[in-house]
């Protein structure tokens, strides 16, 4: 596809302001319409019209103006989900300002490195969170803004901010100009600033519209955290985007609790990781009556067993999307019945509209279909990729582009068949070779998880005399079965039936838990690296 889908070139233009798409358009056409629930653990239910974000977010706005801030600054939040959340993105971005996610299970370090790298020069945090702030910040600027009554000697009042009159105008922006300075996860090397311009909501309105198959009728819950990127872009960008609710539940992930949040609100478009649909098939629970119409999964790949046991226990079978923090999503089991095509079975699907994925070799070359290579992005045939550069960090970014900047790199691995569906392998520096032989990991996690004893898995390569690496496997029960010499020996064999006996796993390890991201994915190289 060489031409950017009907209707999304309106954001790469200029006098545009990102709020103004979110909130400020709902709130002249439908002010009462729901644009955010916020559901607690306790079961406190509170809700928020276009309109009344439009004016909370038009109060935070004249009280961040009046501390200094600019079109351009960077203003970060290190607040749970909900309201002083989402308030507090919309005022930075009615102002011009460039909105920096803070995960709230960072640590002082993890936190530190955003602010001074981003040079940051508002941030708003809560009570729990404040601690986790540097004590003595590299820009000694820092305006530290504390939502929740407590706030501490020097800090400002987010209370005493939202008392400000309104400032109803919407800055004029360029598309081009960043609208989100979101950090990589950081497992290669430190984090990454990734530099989401204003018109990035074209393509993130494409994967609402295709990806997602979004209605108007549709009640939407997005389980991810906004300070990742599937959170942040399809979880509280996204739906407002679209003039649709999103939903912000604030309590403890509990398998249980969120199908009965599922039912209670009868969801029918639910998005979440698969560490966390591996979570609720581990409870083992009996098929529920839900009102899901769709369920999407991304973060990192899907195992086709746990979409099989969503269509017996949910209804509706899970469909596997792919996107990076850089990409936004670009290969997705599209739900849009224009796009929807036959599910395969440990396919990650097809190019999402306005993106040309490929698969290339070492030099930069493009494979032909059924070769594995390195998956890339063609930029010139991809009129909705809109990521050109990390933050002050040229060299870093000179190494996601081919020398001629045509093929994005994503560090990943894959092959495309040739009905344009693409397999994962794994990421580049995750791939096994043994005796020879390419052997990607998820392929025998998929075996594995097909067992009944194994709840979650990884597996990575080890060194070995003979074959330069074997296969070694780190498996998480489930609570019906216990560790032992032949459920080891019963778990290689059953791999070496199903896959090859050039891949299954010769040293296998039970585990309670696996390393992960706060995002959810699996940490391989602390696995080879421990």
């Amino acid at each position: 596809m060489d031409t950017i889908p009907s209707g999304l070139s309106q954001y790469r233009v200029a006098g545009v302001n990102a709020a103004w798409f979110l909130i400020g358009r709902h709130s002249a056409e439908r002010p009462r319409d729901m644009a955010l629930r916020v559901v607690t653990a306790p079961g406190h239910d509170n809700a928020y019209t276009f309109s009344e974000l439009d004016a909370l977010s038009a109060r935070l706005a004249h009280g961040l103006s009046a501390l200094g801030v600019q079109p351009g600054d960077r203003v970060a939040a290190l607040l749970p989900k909900g309201l002083e959340l989402t308030v507090t993105a919309l005022a930075a971005w009615r102002l011009g300002a460039v909105y920096v996610p803070l995960f709230t299970a960072f640590g002082t370090e993890a936190v530190s490195y955003r602010l001074t790298d981003s040079a940051t020069k508002l941030v708003v945090t809560d009570g729990p969170n404040r601690s986790k702030l540097p004590v003595a910040p590299a820009q000694a600027s820092l305006v530290v803004v504390t939502t929740g009554g407590s706030v501490e000697r020097g800090d400002i009042s987010f209370e005493s901010l939202m008392a400000s009159p309104a400032r109803t105008d919407w800055i004029a922006r360029n598309g081009d100009d960043a609208m989100v300075l979101l950090y990589t996860s950081g497992t290669t090397g430190q984090p990454k600033g990734v530099v989401v311009p204003i018109w990035a909501l074209a393509s993130f309105e494409a994967y609402m519209r295709l990806g997602l198959d979004l209605r108007p009728n549709d009640r939407f819950w997005n389980l991810a955290d906004p300070g990742w990127a599937y959170g942040l872009y399809y979880g509280l960008i996204g739906p407002l985007l679209l003039g649709q609710a999103t939903l912000a539940y604030l309590g403890a992930f509990e398998p249980e609790r969120i199908l009965h949040l599922l039912e209670h609100y009868q969801i029918t478009n639910f998005a979440a990781a698969p560490t966390a649909f591996r979570a609720i098939r581990a409870t083992s629970p009996t098929p529920k009556k839900t009102s899901l119409r769709v369920i999407s999964s991304a973060g990192e790949p899907l195992n086709p067993e746990v979409s099989q046991w969503s269509q017996s226990v949910l209804g509706v079978p899970i469909y596997d999307h792919y996107g990076q923090t850089e990409l936004g999503m670009v290969i997705n089991n599209h739900h849009h019945p224009e796009q929807d095509r036959p599910v395969k079975p440990g396919s990650m699907g097809v190019a999402l509209p306005g993106f040309r994925p490929v698969v290339v070799d070492d030099e930069g070359v493009e494979l032909a279909d059924g070769r594995e290579g390195h998956l890339a992005i063609d930029t010139q045939g991809s009129p909705l990729c809109w990521f050109t550069r990390y933050f002050h960090a040229p060299e870093r970014t000179r190494q996601r582009f081919t020398p001629d900047n045509r093929y994005y790199l994503t560090g990943d691995d894959a092959s495309r068949d040739d009905e344009g569906h693409f397999y994962f392998s794994g990421r580049s520096d995750d791939i096994i070779l043994s005796a020879g032989y390419r052997i990607g990991p998820f392929e025998v996690e998929n075996i594995l998880m097909t067992h009944p004893s194994v709840a979650e898995c990884a597996v990575i390569g080890v060194p070995d005399d003979l074959r330069g690496e074997s296969v070694k496997a780190y498996i998480v029960l489930r609570n019906t079965h216990a560790a032992s010499e032949p459920l080891a020996a019963e778990l290689k064999e059953w791999v070496r039936q199903r896959l090859a006996k050039t891949a299954y796993p010769r040293e296998i390890e039970f585990v309670g838990t696996l390393p992960k991201t706060p995002s959810g994915k699996i940490q391989r190289y602390l696995l080879r690296n421990p």
